[in-house]
C-alpha cells in the first residue's frame, strides 16, 4: 500500500484552520473595550478638564472623573475603604495627599517617575508626586494700594489697620493647608494668636480664590489671601487695566508658601496599569506645557519654563516646609474652629 493512510482535507479548511486565529489575534484588540480609569479630583474641571479630555483621546483611556473639594474628597475616599471607586486621587494641595499617604491608602509609585521632579515637590515615601506649583501670595487692589503698602510679613495683617479691609477662603483646601504650613513653622500658639487677630480685623469670608479676586477687582476688599495664578486668568480675560496684583513677601516668610497639585494611585485600584499612565501623562511635557501656558501654575518637571509673567520659582523667598507633613489636617480644622474661623 502506498501513500499516507491520513484522510486528505481541503485546502479552503486548512487555510481556514491556520489563518483564522491569527486574524482573531488582530482583530481582538481593535474590538476590546477601552480600559476605564476613575478619577477624584479636587482640581477644577475648568482648569484640568480639558487635560484630562486630552490624555483619554491620545491613549485610548476612558476616564471617569468626580469632582469635588479637595479636603471632601479624601475624606470620601477613607470612608467608601476598599470600595472605594478611584483610581486616581488629584488634589489640589500636597496636604490631602499626604493624608491619604498616611493613612495607607495610596501605593507606591516607581522611582524613575518620582525623579522626574525635585524631592520637595513629592512624597518622600515615594507615594504620591507633585505635577504643578502653586505660590500662596497676597493679591492687592491697586486702585487703593501699592506693593509699598503692603507689610514685610503675613503676621502683620493683624494690625487693626487692615480691619474691615481683607478678603480671605477658610473653606478652601489651599487656605487649610496654608494655615497648616504656619502650624508647622510657628506652632500651634502662635497660629491660633494669628487666626484671632485676623478673626478680630473682621476679613471677609470668600468661597474660594476666584470669588477673592473678583472681590479684589470690584473694589469690595484691598488685600486677599490666595493661589497666585487666579489673577493671570483674570488679566487674560480683562486685559491689563484688571485692577490687581500678586505681592511677594521679601523674605522667607510664612506667606511665601510654595505648594503642589499632585496625585496618587489608590492602593483599591482596579487600574493600575492605566492609572500609572495618566500620572506619567501629568508629567509629560506636554501636561507640564499645558499647566505652564493655560492654568499659570508653575511646571515641575525641568526643562519646561513657566509662563513669562510668572515670577521665576527660583526666584522666590520661601520657608522652609516639609510638604510631606502637611497631612495634618485635622488638627488645622480642629484651631480653625476653636478660633471660629471655621
Amino acid at each position: 500500500m502506498t501513500g499516507s493512510c491520513l484522510p486528505k482535507v481541503p485546502k479552503p479548511v486548512v487555510l481556514l484552520v491556520v489563518v483564522l486565529p491569527l486574524l482573531l489575534a488582530v482583530l481582538a484588540p481593535l474590538g476590546a473595550q477601552p480600559v476605564t480609569v476613575t478619577v477624584y479630583s479636587g482640581r477644577n474641571q475648568e482648569l484640568v478638564g480639558p487635560l484630562l479630555e486630552r490624555f483619554a483621546e491620545a491613549r485610548g483611556v476612558r476616564l471617569r472623573v468626580r469632582y469635588g473639594e479637595t479636603a471632601e474628597l479624601a475624606a470620601t475616599i477613607m470612608e467608601e475603604g476598599t470600595n472605594s471607586p478611584a483610581d486616581v486621587y488629584f488634589a489640589q494641595d500636597a496636604g490631602a495627599l499626604g493624608a491619604l499617604a498616611y493613612a495607607g491608602r495610596l501605593q507606591r509609585l516607581p522611582a524613575a517617575l518620582l525623579q522626574k521632579v525635585e524631592p520637595r515637590f513629592r512624597s518622600g515615601e515615594g507615594m504620591w508626586v507633585g505635577v504643578s506649583g502653586r505660590a500662596r501670595v497676597v493679591a492687592y487692589n491697586t486702585r487703593r494700594l501699592s506693593s509699598r503698602d503692603l507689610p514685610a510679613s503675613i503676621r502683620d495683617f493683624t494690625d487693626a489697620r487692615w480691619r474691615g479691609r481683607m478678603g480671605w477662603a477658610p473653606t478652601n483646601g489651599s487656605f487649610q493647608a496654608h494655615v497648616t504650613a504656619m502650624r508647622l513653622l510657628w506652632g500651634n500658639e502662635r497660629t491660633r494668636e494669628w487666626l484671632l487677630g485676623m478673626k478680630a480685623n473682621a476679613p471677609r469670608a470668600y468661597r474660594n480664590n476666584t470669588a477673592i479676586v473678583a472681590a479684589l477687582g470690584a473694589g469690595e476688599i484691598d488685600v486677599g489671601f490666595v493661589n497666585h495664578y487666579y489673577l493671570f486668568r483674570f488679566l487674560q480675560e480683562r486685559g491689563e487695566g484688571f485692577p490687581v496684583r500678586n505681592y511677594y513677601f521679601p523674605g522667607p516668610d510664612a506667606g511665601n508658601l510654595i505648594n503642589v497639585a499632585g496625585v496618587g494611585i489608590l492602593d483599591t485600584a482596579r487600574s493600575s496599569a492605566a492609572a500609572l499612565r495618566l500620572v506619567e501623562y501629568l508629567l509629560s511635557s506636554e501636561a507640564q506645557r499645558y499647566f505652564a501656558a493655560e492654568t499659570f501654575e508653575y511646571p515641575l518637571v525641568a526643562g519646561v519654563p513657566a509662563h513669562p509673567l510668572l515670577r521665576p520659582l527660583a526666584q522666590l523667598s520661601t520657608p522652609r516646609v516639609d510638604l510631606n507633613h502637611l497631612q495634618a489636617l485635622e488638627e488645622t480644622l480642629r484651631l480653625m474652629r476653636e478660633t471660629g474661623v471655621l
